[in-house]
């Protein structure tokens, strides 16, 4: 990857609660999220504490890691306290192209040499209901838990769809599926593949920090819709439920 001479960033400015960084292009905004997460990185190391994250795919999360690999090359730093989780999983094998784990394997993990031991992937190649139960088992056995039982997951990254989609939370859910307490639990995508494995929002709400990569062309109305206080998408929904979220976005919506 070409990076950026540097991480331009137009103005950061709040609607309601959230915090919109806009960036004039997806290779700015991927090195802006990327240098940010280094020092977040780096203050657990520096604490000895455990961190945990929770990585999403997609086209800007193909930058992220990249530039992510890069920074981490120049500034080498231990990871041994960062665990690293998954926000959703298409049901493939980890091999597969469409496994979002495989991708982060390839851009991320290899490059930084991450121990196997803080790697804790979906297993999509198993039985969803079950892939979901164990994948909850394992986070909830590293993370902290909130007083609703939620494991406390200290950064989750999203991206956002053309219908404002987020990790595989998709419009038009029942309310029974919304509001499920599972932390993950198996979906069926309006988008292929079908079938996948995704955080709850009960989860996403309780995490420390999100941070959503919302690029793309295309995706100006889901964006527009998602920050009105009436807004009717996955992370509208998302937005409304926490009381701080950041938005890093390169799309002109206003």
């Amino acid at each position: 990857m070409q990076f950026c001479q540097s991480a331009r960033i137009l103005p950061k400015f709040r609607v309601n609660n959230v915090e919109i960084n806009a960036f004039p292009d997806d290779c700015a905004l991927a090195e802006a999220a990327a240098e940010q997460w280094v020092a977040e990185m780096g203050a657990a190391v520096q604490a000895s504490t455990r961190y945990c994250v929770a990585l999403s795919g997609g086209r800007i999360a193909r930058r992220l890691f990249t530039a992510l690999a890069g920074m981490a090359k120049a500034r080498p730093q231990p990871l041994s306290s960062v665990h690293f989780f998954w926000g959703d999983e298409r049901c493939v094998p980890p091999n597969d192209p469409e496994s979002n784990f495989g991708m982060a394997r390839e851009l991320l993990l290899i490059p930084c040499k991450v121990a196997d031991e803080n790697i804790h992937r979906v297993r999509g190649e198993d039985e969803p209901d079950s892939a979901a139960a164990s994948a909850e088992s394992e986070l909830s056995r590293i993370a902290p838990s909130a007083g609703a039982g939620q494991p406390v997951i200290d950064l989750i990254f999203l991206g956002m769809g053309e219908d404002g989609h987020v990790a595989s939370l998709f419009p038009n859910e029942s309310e029974d599926a919304i509001a499920a307490s599972a932390v993950y639990r198996a979906v069926t995508a309006s988008k292929p593949p079908p079938r996948r494995i995704t955080l709850g929002y009960p989860a996403i709400v309780a995490a420390k920090q999100v941070w959503v990569l919302a690029s793309g062309a295309g995706k100006a109305d889901a964006l527009r819709e998602s920050l009105r206080p009436s807004g009717q998408t996955p992370l509208a929904r998302v937005l409304g439920l926490r009381q701080v979220t950041r938005i890093f976005t390169d799309i002109r919506y206003c």
